[in-house]
């Protein structure tokens, strides 16, 4: 029942309050429920409420239930027109199709969007990493950028990280509720374990990283903490908690961890978005041989 209110609270959140008639809080409330019900993740729900709040404001006096296959691509192409990324473009076409095929029982297809490039993810060297550790400015956040690079962590799961969550002795921890509302394991080293519980003290509940009223850490917080450290250390990359991310994961490929296993360690669902780490591994790249050097 919690869930499900807040899904109804953060409706308001994304869309505000005055922007929204009567009307409109009714279209959408179908959607919200079946959100909630499907144990959706905080940023899907808030993506999928926002895009097709945006798209009944775009259909002007038209009931959400009433938009049809037309309506739906005028909408992606104004968004197209204006320069909103692929990648977007394509969340707010998953979001559309999602209320009105899966809450409404249509049958909407067809609707065809730009390609969303795929890029390869930039990644820190292992030098980098240490230059970044060193520019953290203090202690805390040193722990809290070792953590992301050990962990390999999204910034919203370490934000989320429970002190009673974590085995210190043996480096494991886990991530409840996770994205795709998944469980999953998680890893440390020795030595950031030791230094985090010299950092915790006689804690032994709560957050691991709070802020100074004990609350839940901001993911904001930790990317302006991570900006940071990148620009202190000197680093010309776009650093961000991301990154840390790429990182360890392309850092675990190196020294030959299975696919396989990174794609648990990572959290996810689909062994191709993990496979393009090996493509970005510098050090296995390095370990082929050059056909030029056979003639």
């Amino acid at each position: 029942m919690r869930t499900f209110i807040n899904s109804f609270c953060l409706f308001f959140v994304v869309v505000g309050e005055n922007m929204l008639s009567d009307g409109v809080s009714h279209s959408l409330e179908d959607l919200e429920a079946e959100m909630a019900l499907r144990g959706m993740s905080f940023h899907t729900k808030k993506a999928y409420s926002k895009f097709n709040a945006q798209l009944l404001q775009f259909c002007g006096t038209k009931e959400l239930s009433s938009i049809n296959k037309f309506d739906t691509k005028r909408f992606l192409a104004k968004l197209v027109v204006s320069g909103t990324a692929a990648r977007s473009v394509n969340l707010a076409r998953s979001a559309i199709l999602f209320y009105h095929n899966e809450v409404l029982g249509k049958a909407i297809t067809g609707i065809k969007i730009p390609k969303v490039q795929k890029s390869l993810p930039i990644y820190l060297t292992k030098d980098e990493i240490g230059r970044l550790f060193s520019a953290a400015g203090s202690s805390k956040s040193k722990l809290i950028l070792q953590f992301l690079y050990s962990s390999g962590l999204r910034v919203s799961e370490i934000c989320g990280v429970r002190i009673e969550e974590i085995d210190f002795s043996s480096g494991k921890g886990y991530i409840r509720d996770g994205k795709g509302g998944k469980d999953r394991l998680f890893f440390l080293g020795k030595e950031l374990c030791s230094e985090l519980q010299r950092h915790l003290g006689m804690m032994d509940r709560g957050f691991v990283f709070a802020n100074s009223k004990s609350e839940r850490l901001s993911e904001r917080n930790v990317q302006k903490l991570v900006k940071g450290a990148a620009k202190r250390a000197g680093l010309t990359k776009k650093v961000t908690p991301h990154k840390l991310r790429h990182s360890f994961a392309t850092h675990l490929h190196d020294n030959g961890v299975s696919i396989r296993t990174i794609q648990e360690l990572l959290g996810h669902s689909n062994l191709a978005t993990t496979e393009i780490y090996t493509h970005v591994s510098a050090k296995k790249l390095e370990e082929v041989k050059n056909p030029l050097d056979d003639l």
